[in-house]
């Protein structure tokens, strides 16, 4: 956890999805995610092959991407991450669709999207993220 008294590299702020508050490392991605055959939910980890995190796990961690693609299957992919522990901590994503509010809101993590800068241009990974979901806040460490 950081120092309450260091002040964030960048703020963005944007609309709440989903409330509560939670600080994490960033894993970030320019590609939508598909929940259905694109990741393995009990790892936590994306699968999709040719994705560029394929291989990496986004347990425990503030996802930061454009969206979600595939079929309605994505929320009960990330349900069932949620279930097995694996589920991200947080979710900032640009593109509002019924497949990334579902997953949001069934995985129960911050999420905040239709922010006043593009997260994916000032978010990278390793940066140090605090997620206020109530208030549309999103705080950024970058990483050193």
């Amino acid at each position: 956890m950081l120092d309450v008294m260091t002040k964030p590299d960048v703020v963005l702020t944007g609309r709440k999805v989903v409330g509560g508050v939670v600080e994490a490392e960033a894993l970030m991605t320019r590609e939508t995610i598909s929940g259905w055959g694109g990741i393995n939910p009990m790892s936590g980890t994306i699968i999709e092959s040719r994705h560029e995190l394929k291989g990496v796990s986004f347990a425990g961690k503030v996802l930061v991407f454009p969206g979600a693609k595939g079929s309605s299957g994505w929320s009960a992919m990330f349900h069932t991450a949620r279930l097995a522990g694996t589920a991200p901590a947080a979710l900032l994503f640009n593109v509002m669709t019924t497949k990334a509010a579902l997953g949001a809101v069934v995985m129960r993590v911050p999420t905040v999207t239709d922010f006043d800068r593009d997260p994916l241009d000032v978010i990278e990974t390793g940066d140090r993220v605090r997620v206020d979901g109530d208030r549309g806040i999103v705080e950024v460490w970058k990483k050193r």
